[in-house]
């Protein structure tokens, strides 16, 4: 083999090889820097992205956009495509919207009734609560009144719509349809709380039935679901208004409950799953707790680690890092620290309750006065390494859960999201 020929080798699989590494840089930063369900594609919470600010300038960072017009609502927003999905409710017509990620609306459209109710004093919160579902160029949502769609993420062009609550004889939720739905192969997870299904799985590119639960106990519940792999078994886990449950994703057979029933019967905030080990954070002063899930011939058995009447999160979400839960409490309010194999208190701040997330070893803790701080994620002390007042974008309390995605962290309040820069 000639010098110019093994030069030439040479030279072509350097091209191919630079090719093959921002192909791959593509590809990673398109799954990287997405958010494509509510908490995470995983449901943990947990953003990936590294290079993030570890402390704020005193005004906070720096506010590079507003998007407006998404009406009312408590959706918080996913991110997926290269498009930002949430919800919204005008002139009591709710709406799924898609904006390119420069704010541009791309389209919207209605998605079913408003959600109504008899008690006078919860007819304030109106609006959407899910958060859209993206998988594979689709985009899913459930309206308040169980109307579940499917639409072509790029066009808003419908693909199928199913009615839960009449498909599966559902009675009226208290507080409105707020579980955003969760996408695993080609199934689709939800939870109507009929007499027909109260846990049921879908075919996501058609809407059809693939499998009902009736036999988990109480109402509707307003978690979202989280699917695991426990003892060799796929489930899917969620909760009820007295309960939260595990399903076999395969089959719907209920595989074991526990008990959670609080001052309320709301059930809201997801688990977190860790190994054999379910934590679960809820309300109206029953605390937390932690099972572990035994497996016993071809049954799986709860066991009650421990549960403390401290961090009793109504819907903010908890998060899980590194041996540690954090989130808020309600009856006691605070921010929180709790040990999650013992439920031993680490710290615990006295300020008011409010939502979370994590990126890059910090926490994102915003109360429902609208005040967001940056918080160290670590046990040894509560640690704030920053803190501003948002913006109002018009009434209501700040319930929107935050989101941080490509180095910007969204905040949604009523008609407006706040996109602020957190990259380094």
């Amino acid at each position: 083999m000639t010098t110019i020929r093994i030069k030439k080798i040479v030279s072509k699989l350097f091209i191919i090889s630079i090719f093959l590494l921002f192909a791959g840089y593509s590809v990673i930063a398109q799954t990287t820097f997405e958010w494509p369900s509510f908490h995470g594609a995983d449901r943990s919470n947990r953003s990936t992205e590294t290079g993030l600010l570890k402390s704020w300038p005193e005004q906070g960072p720096e506010l590079v956009q507003t998007i407006s017009g998404i009406g009312e609502g408590y959706s918080s927003v996913s991110i997926a495509g290269g498009m930002i999905f949430t919800a919204g409710s005008v002139n009591s017509q709710p709406y799924l919207y898609a904006f390119d990620m420069s704010g541009k609306l791309a389209w919207k459209r209605p998605a079913g009734k408003a959600w109504s109710t008899n008690m006078s004093w919860a007819s304030t919160y109106t609006g959407p609560r899910s958060t859209p579902t993206y998988d594979k160029g689709v985009v899913y949502f459930l309206g308040e009144m169980g109307l579940l769609m499917a639409f072509d993420a790029k066009t808003g062009k419908e693909i199928w719509q199913v009615d839960l609550a009449k498909e599966y004889d559902a009675p009226p939720t208290d507080y409105g349809y707020a579980e955003s739905v969760l996408i695993d192969g080609n199934k689709l997870y939800v939870r109507p709380a009929g007499k027909k299904g109260h846990q049921v799985c879908l075919d996501k590119n058609t809407g059809k039935q693939l499998w009902a639960n009736t036999q988990i106990p109480g109402a509707a519940g307003y978690t979202s679901p989280v699917i695991c792999d426990i003892a060799g078994i796929r489930q899917v886990i969620g909760g009820s208004s007295v309960c939260y449950y595990g399903a076999d994703a395969a089959t719907g057979r209920l595989l074991w409950k526990v008990d959670a029933v609080n001052g309320q019967s709301l059930n809201i905030n997801n688990v977190i799953v860790n190994g054999n080990n379910i934590f679960i954070s809820t309300g109206y002063e029953l605390g937390c707790m932690l099972y572990k899930l035994n497996v016993k011939g071809n049954e799986i058995v709860p066991e009650k680690i421990w549960n403390a009447a401290i961090m009793d999160n109504n819907h903010g979400g908890v998060v899980y890092y590194n041996g540690y839960v954090y989130g808020s409490g309600s009856s006691v309010r605070g921010w929180y620290c709790i040990d999650y194999m013992t439920g031993g208190q680490k710290w615990r701040s006295t300020s008011d309750e409010g939502t979370i997330t994590f990126a890059d070893g910090m926490l994102y803790a915003l109360d429902q006065r609208g005040i967001i701080k940056l918080l160290k994620a670590s046990p040894e002390k509560y640690e704030v390494a920053g803190s501003f007042k948002l913006p109002s974008g018009g009434k209501g309390s700040y319930w929107a859960h935050p989101v941080v995605c490509n180095k910007r962290l969204y905040i949604r309040h009523d008609d407006k999201i706040f996109v602020y820069d957190v990259g380094k």
